[in-house]
């Protein structure tokens, strides 16, 4: 049996992904319609046979807490776990985690009573599949401290990550942290022929990395004042010439930094064959179990949507949209490209009643609605004949009930739209 313990970076405060950050921490981020995206990496875990888990955790972690504390638990016999680790005042330190490997020195304490030989260490908001049983063979058959996975990347996406040189033998001869676009020349690498047609020609970190445990240690030993992997520790560790090797992942992974790249995987569910699969037994992906009713439809016309439990809706038409539990979405709307995160609760028939008498609209959408290019967040009330047209003609702003970002119009959690409201193209 492989020993591993993983620990799950929670990130920072998700700037590129507000508004939907502005209550919430990264990972606890809705997803598909009923998922988070701290369930994907837990998921892996889970089904790759860890089943010891921590997630770090520091900015706005009170819902993300609450979703775990909800979710993972494991009965006695199993000895499987999912604990949170906040960033804590200590003996040996007495500030917040300052990067990836600070978060990761911080909670090194935490795992003394654990048994393990090797630690995975993941990232809290990433949508991909993998078996890291896999990963920790491939590493004990190469003999390596340290393994990182990687992925092939276009020239435009490679600033943003981590870049490497990677010889015949799997191990990685030269890495850098985000390179400029105009140095990008120097470091393509020999990809698969599939990838190179499609100008994927970077090996990009994936920022999940296995450690070694005694070599996890020592490399903080030696470099006492590092605070991030990817621009310090595994620089280090390659100059030193200890055993880094590449483990090259071939499947659907995206990183969900930015509210386009967030947009975009999330719409990418609604395609006939996603390459995120959620229909697959032997990777399943795990959440909350809510005690929902099932969805019911009037009259709508749908095509190529996700829509998840307690959903009522009598909307007109419906296509390539995520709906998220107890939703509902009024006559004659029509919705497309969009997504609409849903609500955390139903509202009683005195609650809407007291809603006509304050000529306030009730959660969720109102009637002869038209949205489109948008991400509805949780707990919006919006009126009838609201129209929200996103497009990327327009610009970045920020209002009280929305924002635009990347052309994609962001409709604030909570936010309460007026009849007759026009956001976007057509305001």
């Amino acid at each position: 049996m492989i020993k591993m313990v993983s620990l799950i970076l929670g990130g920072g405060s998700g700037s590129r992904l507000y508004p939907l950050t502005s209550q919430r921490s990264k990972p606890a981020v809705p997803v598909g319609g009923k998922y988070r995206l701290i369930d994907i990496p837990i998921s892996n875990c889970l089904n790759s046979g860890v089943k010891r888990m921590f997630v770090l955790t520091q900015f706005n972690s009170a819902s993300l807490n609450k979703h775990i504390k909800n979710t993972f638990n494991f009965d006695m016999f199993s000895h499987g776990f999912v604990d949170i680790l906040a960033a804590e005042q200590t003996p040996t330190s007495d500030k917040w985690f300052q990067g990836t490997a600070d978060a990761v020195r911080q909670s090194m304490h935490h795992l003394n009573n654990h048994d393990h030989d090797y630690v995975l260490i993941l990232s809290g908001d990433q949508l991909y599949q993998m078996n890291f049983e896999d990963l920790a063979k491939y590493h004990i058959k190469q003999k390596a401290d340290l393994t990182i996975a990687t992925i092939p990347v276009i020239d435009r996406d490679a600033p943003g990550f981590g870049i490497m040189k990677v010889n015949e033998k799997g191990f990685i001869e030269n890495f850098v942290e985000k390179p400029p676009l105009e140095t990008l020349g120097e470091w393509q690498s020999a990809v698969p022929e599939a990838y190179a047609k499609d100008g994927k020609l970077y090996l990009a970190s994936m920022g999940i990395y296995l450690f070694k445990r005694k070599f996890l240690k020592k490399l903080f030993d030696d470099n006492p004042e590092a605070t991030d992997f990817g621009k310090e520790i595994i620089p280090h560790a390659i100059e030193q010439g200890y055993k880094v090797a590449s483990y090259s992942f071939d499947d659907y992974w995206t990183d969900i930094g930015t509210i386009r790249s967030f947009f975009e995987a999330n719409i990418a569910l609604t395609d006939d064959i996603p390459k995120f699969d959620l229909f697959n037994s032997t990777k399943q992906i795990y959440t909350r179990p809510r005690l929902l009713g099932p969805s019911k439809i009037f009259g709508t016309w749908f095509n190529k949507s996700v829509i998840a439990e307690g959903c009522i809706i009598l909307a007109k038409k419906m296509e390539r949209c995520i709906v998220g539990i107890r939703s509902r979405i009024g006559e004659g709307t029509e919705i497309s490209n969009a997504i609409v995160m849903g609500n955390d609760r139903y509202e009683s028939l005195d609650e809407i009643e007291a809603n006509a008498t304050r000529k306030r609209p009730n959660l969720g959408i109102g009637n002869n609605c038209h949205i489109r290019n948008a991400i509805i967040d949780k707990d919006v009330r919006m009126g009838n004949n609201v129209s929200i047209h996103g497009s990327v003609a327009l610009q970045d702003v920020e209002e009280p009930t929305h924002c635009i970002r990347d052309g994609i119009i962001v409709i604030k959690k909570g936010a309460v739209l007026p009849d007759g409201m026009k956001i976007g193209l057509g305001a």
